[in-house]
C-alpha cells in the first residue's frame, strides 16, 4: 500500500467506496475488503449503510484504529443541530466513538457553509471527528471553506478520472496541504474499453481499470476510493503497487473530455 501525507497524516492511496453498496452486498464487500487488506473506507449518510459498513468494520480482525473510516453528512443536515445529532447518529450506525473524516457531501445555498463547519470544528474539539473536509466543492468553493472554517480543511471529494481535467482543483490542493479524494475514478466505467488505456495496460500487464486507479493514485497528495464488491474486483484494485507509469504515459492517458463523463454519469443511473 502507498500512502499520501498531509498535515502530517497518511492515508492510504486506495480505500473502498461503498455507494450504491446496501445489505449483505455492502457487508461483505467491506468484509472482504478489510480481509484484503484494505484499510480506508468511505461512506455517507445519504447511502444508507452505514449501519452495514459499521458491522463488517466491527466484525474484522482489524482493529478500528487502523482503519481510516469517512462519512459524509446528508443535505437535510446541514444546519448546526442538524450536524451534531446526524453524526451522533452516524457514529451509533458505524459503531464506534469517532471518525477519521467527516465531510459536506454537497454544496448547499440554503444552509450557510459557516454554520456547517463550526458544528463540524465543535466535533472535532469534543473528539468526535479527527479531520473535516468538504465534497464536490470546486476551486473557489473550497477556497471560501477554508476561509470560513476554523479548523484545517483536510480533503475535497471529487470526481477524478482520465476524462475529468482537475488541473486547477490539484495544484491549490497541493499549494494549500488539501488532500484530493477522487470518487468514480473509472468514469463510470467508460475507461474500462479506452484504446489508450488498454494498449498501456498490455504494456504493464495489467486491465485498462488497473491503469485508470494507477494514473490517479500517481497524482501527488490524491487518494481514491473506488466502488467494488466481488473479492476478484477488490484484489484487482490492490494489484496498483507493484508498477508505475512513466511521464509519457500519464500525459496520454489523460483526455479532458465532458462529452465521455456526461456518458459515463448517464450510464451510471441507467436502469439495470
Amino acid at each position: 500500500m502507498e500512502y499520501a501525507t498531509v498535515q502530517g497524516v497518511d492515508v492510504p492511496k486506495l480505500g473502498l467506496g461503498t455507494w450504491r453498496l446496501t445489505g449483505d452486498d455492502c457487508r461483505n464487500a467491506v468484509s472482504t475488503a478489510l480481509e484484503l487488506g484494505y484499510r480506508h473506507v468511505d461512506t455517507a449518510q445519504a447511502y444508507g449503510n452505514e449501519r452495514q459498513v459499521g458491522a463488517a468494520i466491527a466484525g474484522s480482525d482489524v482493529d478500528r484504529e487502523d482503519v481510516f473510516l469517512t462519512t459524509k453528512l446528508e443535505g437535510g443536515n446541514r444546519d448546526y443541530d442538524g450536524v451534531l445529532r446526524s453524526t451522533d447518529e452516524s457514529l451509533a450506525k458505524l459503531r464506534t466513538d469517532h471518525l477519521d473524516l467527516l465531510l459536506i457531501h454537497w454544496p448547499n445555498r440554503r444552509v450557510p457553509t459557516r454554520e456547517t463547519l463550526d458544528a463540524m470544528t465543535e466535533l472535532v474539539e469534543s473528539g468526535k471527528v479527527e479531520h473535516i473536509g468538504v465534497s464536490n466543492f470546486d476551486r473557489e468553493r473550497l477556497d471560501d471553506a477554508r476561509e470560513d472554517a476554523d479548523v484545517p480543511i483536510f480533503t475535497d471529494q471529487v470526481q477524478f478520472h482520465p476524462y475529468w481535467d482537475q488541473t486547477d482543483l490539484l495544484d491549490y490542493c497541493a499549494i494549500h496541504d488539501v488532500l484530493l479524494t477522487a470518487y468514480s475514478p473509472l468514469g463510470h466505467g467508460g475507461v474500462l474499453t479506452d484504446p489508450v488505456l488498454k494498449e498501456v495496460g498490455e504494456r504493464h500487464g495489467k486491465s485498462a481499470a488497473q491503469v485508470a486507479l494507477r494514473w490517479v493514485i500517481q497524482h501527488d497528495e490524491v487518494v481514491t476510493v473506488p466502488k467494488a464488491t466481488s473479492r476478484d474486483h477488490l484484489e484487482a484494485n490492490l494489484q496498483l503497487f507493484d508498477f508505475e507509469l512513466t511521464a509519457e504515459e500519464m500525459d496520454r492517458i489523460s483526455q479532458p473530455s465532458k462529452l465521455k463523463t456526461l456518458s459515463g454519469v448517464l450510464r451510471s443511473r441507467s436502469p439495470l
